[in-house]
């Protein structure tokens, strides 16, 4: 949920591909996807961890055993069990690809952005992610734009909230909404 990664590309995910250190994984992509970088949460950073820790992995191992089907298969059988024990039915109707389709328009309703929103996807076409659009009313948006030359202006941009879109000219831009 916290990445949008499709299941096949979790399946995918070696040790090698998650950067603890800077807080980003580089996935494998799926269907000749973009590759792309997705920065992670402290919280889900330090599970991770502690799973490469306490499974004793190495760098060129696989994060998962499994497969996507099996990942699938597991997944049902635990949303099953709670719907079950909660006693609510609908929780059976959420699909384990509904976590990246919940990624994708939270990125849209977030940065209010499709062209960062199709990179963070690793979507080839700008009209793959627009299909999430409908839901977003993004007309209604202000955004303040700076750009950094060096590391130091990078990382207070980023403490202050801002998000890298792009590179020009060498210099780093970003933005954030007003």
């Amino acid at each position: 949920m916290e990445t949008g990664l499709r299941p096949v590309e979790l399946c995918r995910l070696k040790v090698n591909d998650i950067d603890l250190e800077h807080r980003v994984v580089n996935p494998i992509t799926a269907k000749k996807g973009n590759p792309r970088t997705l920065k992670i949460s402290q919280q889900l950073t330090a599970s991770i961890n502690e799973w490469i820790i306490k499974n004793n992995l190495n760098l060129n191992d696989k994060l998962f055993k499994g497969n996507a089907e099996d990942y699938g298969k597991y997944y049902r059988a635990m949303r099953n069990k709670l719907a079950q024990d909660l006693k609510d039915p609908s929780i059976r109707t959420i699909r384990l690809y509904d976590f990246r389709h919940y990624f994708c328009s939270k990125q849209l309703n977030d940065t209010k952005d499709p062209y960062f929103v199709m990179l963070q996807m690793g979507h080839k076409k700008l009209e793959t992610t627009q299909k999430y659009m409908h839901l977003m009313n993004l007309e209604e948006d202000e955004w303040t734009c700076k750009g950094a030359t060096n590391i130091q202006e990078a990382t207070a941009l980023i403490e202050a909230g801002f998000q890298y879109v792009t590179e020009m000219d060498g210099t780093k831009l970003f933005k954030k909404r007003r």
